[in-house]
């Protein structure tokens, strides 16, 4: 049960919503068409939610379903790729997608996918984000200590945060946030651009202009002060998704061949009525299953990837397209040699005209990472990251050359010998990297996009109110909203996050309240128009 004050504060809001109307318990459903395979549950998406909430039916003896991955294999944004040799020619490998163990450490209550590392001898290594040179146009800078005039702002905007959360009063932007509490840098001080990049967009994907104050501190601190402080960086040659394939294996009879998981299957169309949800994918197969669980990125959702009939409630459609789906893009290269100093994790770079543009650079090839390897890769974000996808690989490694010229004017940088990124927002089984909450967005819009439409149930890193954007967050997800199928199917009540405990499907909000009364709408407030008329 949790005791934080703001994770009370966020389930004591849920609190208040209504009902949808409960589905009539059922241990199996007349499903009709015959032309369609027949199933219980149906799992779109083989990702960590998905996974999870396979295992979450498993768990209560549930073992009538089948999971639908558009790839061939599981893991979902969970991605890695061979890159480069090492001096015998074997592949490195890296992570294109999720990176991180993010929240380890704490004794209290232990990140669910910390555990799955340490179950599965997870190779990973504590990423130093103190260990950090910084650079601009001249060569090495050392502005440091903006990074300590940035944190000193932000503990000030992570409180009213907390003010504003509990006491449910009216959400800011971040920027707003940042510069009530004294941060607020010139569109011309780059260094300070650089620090606040590094600071709040390389965690969000996106600027402050565009994020939730409440939600963007809410959503870090939630995970940093219940699971602990420390990150660790995957480096594991299996690649980081060899938790979700080896927790699958605990309950499919084979990782690949088990005749419940569909690999290289493209959903196109999802038919949901009170008496179940009907699949139909690309290759022509269907399937007909008494309730189906969507593990779709937001990206997907929003991208209109898949049809819906009939078409999603407007509550629903509300709500996917409400929120934002942030991309995040590493781009890898591997040198000849080492040019960089081996003393430093990360290189953060001020451009002289673009925030953003290549602003951080980590070195793999240091000592507990991958030390000779000679792998240095960067990261962009949000507006700089679809700039990226949009143009060739060749333009984007000039452009990377040229900044890393300018970093290190002392040394001759040599062209890469391998050279790899992915493109996300143009991935269509994921349209972006994960989720991210823009200003103004309330819990209650959150509870509608994770809410269920009958028989259709949702789940995923962006239906995480605390943990959104983060693995962990998808886990959670998968697991509950397993676990709620699976009490549907037998009758039974089932135990929420936070220890709340339902019997019920799960609550949606049909009307969102402005927050604004309409009869403030006057002259008194400087509008000209009478509120009769709107």
């Amino acid at each position: 049960m949790h005791t934080d004050p703001t994770v009370i504060a966020i389930y004591s809001l849920l609190a208040t919503s209504f009902l949808l109307p409960s589905a009539a318990y059922v241990a199996q459903v007349p499903l009709g068409d015959e032309t369609c395979e027949q199933t219980t549950v149906a799992i779109l998406g083989g990702g960590m939610a998905g996974v999870a909430a396979a295992q979450a039916l498993a768990n209560t003896s549930i073992d009538d379903f089948v999971i639908l991955e558009y790839r061939d294999t599981l893991g979902g944004r969970v991605w890695h790729t061979d890159f480069g040799t090492d001096e015998h020619g074997k592949p490195y490998v890296v992570e294109l997608g999720a990176n991180w163990l993010q929240g380890l450490g704490s004794d209290a209550r232990e990140n669910p996918v910390w555990a799955l590392a340490k179950k599965y001898s997870l190779q990973n290594t504590y990423s130093n984000y103190s260990s950090i040179r910084t650079y601009n146009e001249t060569g090495y800078t050392d502005y440091r200590h903006l990074l300590d005039v940035y944190a000193d702002a932000y503990q000030i905007a992570a409180r009213d945060a907390g003010r504003i959360l509990t006491q449910n009063l009216q959400d800011q932007t971040a920027r707003t946030g940042l510069a009530l509490a004294g941060w607020r840098p010139r569109k011309d001080d780059m260094a300070a651009q650089a620090v606040e990049w590094w600071s709040w967009d390389w965690e969000d994907a996106f600027t402050p202009e565009t994020s939730s104050l409440v939600f963007g501190i809410a959503g870090e601190n939630l995970t940093f002060n219940q699971f602990g402080k420390a990150n660790h960086l995957v480096l594991d040659p299996r690649g980081y998704s060899t938790i979700i394939e080896h927790e699958a294996a605990t309950f499919l009879t084979h990782p690949v061949h088990d005749p419940r998981l569909r690999l290289n299957t493209t959903v196109t169309d999802i038919q949901y009525s009170p008496n179940g949800v009907t699949i139909h994918n690309r290759d022509g197969s269907c399937i007909r299953a008494a309730y189906a669980i969507c593990t779709f990125s937001l990206g997907v959702l929003q991208n209109k990837a898949v049809t819906f009939h009939p078409a999603l409630p407007h509550w629903k459609q509300t709500a996917i397209e409400k929120f934002n789906m942030g991309t995040y893009t590493k781009i890898f290269m591997q040198f000849n040699e080492t040019f960089w100093p081996t003393d430093a994790q990360f290189f953060l770079y001020a451009s002289p005209t673009t925030r953003g543009y290549y602003p951080v650079f980590q070195s793999l090839s240091t000592p507990n990472f991958l030390p000779g390897s000679h792998i240095l890769f960067a990261t962009v974000v949000d507006e700089q990251a679809y700039r990226v996808e949009r143009q060739t690989p060749a333009e984007t490694k000039s452009q990377i050359l040229a900044v890393l010229r300018e970093m290190f004017p002392e040394k001759n940088v040599p062209d890469p010998i391998a050279f790899t990124y992915p493109r996300w927002s143009t991935e269509p089984w994921a349209y972006g990297s994960y989720s991210n909450w823009p200003a103004g967005t309330t819990l209650e819009m959150h509870q509608n996009l994770r809410a269920n439409t009958g028989r259709l149930w949702f789940a995923g890193e962006a239906t995480s109110a605390p943990y959104f954007g983060f693995l962990h967050g998808a886990w959670f997800e998968g697991r509950e909203a397993g676990a709620h199928v699976a009490a549907l199917l037998r009758g039974k009540c089932v135990e929420l996050l936070g220890g709340l405990e339902t019997c019920e499907e799960r609550r949606f909000y049909a009307v969102l309240n402005g927050t604004t009364p309409l009869d403030a709408y006057s002259g008194l407030n400087g509008w000209p128009v009478s509120s009769t008329l709107l």
